[in-house]
């Protein structure tokens, strides 16, 4: 950590990327400034020029100096041209790389406290820089020195973790392996401790069938693979259920018996935690040598520029990359 983050126990500001320009991020950054404005310090690293025509910022030079603005305070990063909402340019997909890159730095070296990062276009991204990640997670976990990340997804009234996230339903079983599993249970396990201060985490761990296979009759995953892993991790410590049925692992009073829920692929964790708060839901990568949240939205190309975007996820990234940048710190200290 730097001097200019320690002196006098001073927190530095959360360092929240522009994302793809073209995109929605530019305007959710001004809306959650005025949001949170006076409650959570956070810098914007991007083009000036990309923002809303009329948002009041601060250019800044370093990311104390973001600490008290009164206007979004903007670290200046040249993008080389303006934004046309809704239509990504080649030319801006190098610096959006830089910048996610940036945030990283300056949170590592202490400057900056965690990182919040708006969306990507992924394609625009390889297309205009040759990107070789498959996204944000992927390329966090390269700049932390190939880290062993884990996606959740996270609201007030539920948290998930996908086993395995991007790939065909058919290709779960085989890439659902036992070691795998273990790491995401593991690491979904300390970064409760470490980040969102539990004590002793309970965690749900899906079935992979429907009913959790049902003894074998509908599979025979939980019974050769999922109960003896899960035997293994409570004899180390871990306060576990299940394997358990998906289908009955989300209604209040069952969440309520639990701190995460670990799930096997993809929908099986998206779809209860986007019914039940579509808007405001986070995205966090877990296992990260820094903290890293992101709005669990798209760039959304469709509205970008007409002012409709809604920045209650942004706005909920930010809150909570600060709460756990804070819990990192004293856990530090």
């Amino acid at each position: 950590m730097t001097a200019e983050s320690s002196v006098s126990g001073i927190v530095p500001p959360v360092a929240l990327t522009m994302g793809e320009p073209a995109g929605i991020g530019p305007e959710i950054a001004a809306k959650a400034f005025a949001a949170l404005q006076g409650t959570l310090p956070f810098f914007l690293i991007g083009d000036p020029r990309h923002l809303p025509e009329g948002v009041a910022f601060t250019r800044i030079d370093t990311p104390a100096d973001a600490l008290g603005a009164k206007s979004l305070p903007v670290l200046p990063y040249d993008f080389q041209t303006p934004r046309v909402p809704g239509v990504a340019q080649a030319e801006h997909a190098q610096p959006v790389i830089d910048v996610i890159a940036q945030a990283v730095d300056l949170t590592q070296n202490g400057r900056a406290l965690a990182v919040c990062t708006n969306p990507i276009n992924k394609k625009a991204l390889k297309d205009g820089a040759e990107f070789p990640f498959p996204g944000h997670t992927e390329y966090l976990s390269h700049l932390a020195g190939d880290a062993h990340v884990v996606m959740m997804l996270a609201c007030d009234a539920l948290r998930v973790v996908p086993a395995t996230i991007h790939i065909a339903l058919s290709d779960v079983p085989t890439s659902l392996t036992r070691e795998k599993l273990a790491q995401v249970i593991r690491t979904t396990h300390a970064a409760l401790i470490r980040d969102f201060g539990l004590d002793a985490p309970r965690l749900a761990i899906a079935g992979l069938n429907p009913h959790a296979g049902e003894g074998g009759a509908m599979g025979m995953d939980e019974i050769d693979m999922i109960t003896p892993l899960l035997d293994d991790l409570r004899a180390e410590g871990l306060d576990l259920l299940g394997p358990l049925p998906a289908d009955t692992m989300f209604h209040a009073s069952a969440r309520a018996g639990y701190d995460a829920a670990v799930c096997m692929y993809h929908d099986q964790a998206l779809i209860p935690i986007k019914t039940i708060d579509f808007a405001g839901g986070v995205n966090v990568t877990l296992g990260l040598p820094f903290v890293r949240t992101s709005p669990d939205h798209g760039t959304a190309y469709d509205i970008a520029g007409t002012g409709k975007a809604d920045a209650t996820s942004l706005i909920n990234a930010l809150r909570m990359a600060h709460q756990m940048g804070l819990a990192r710190r004293q856990e530090s200290t």
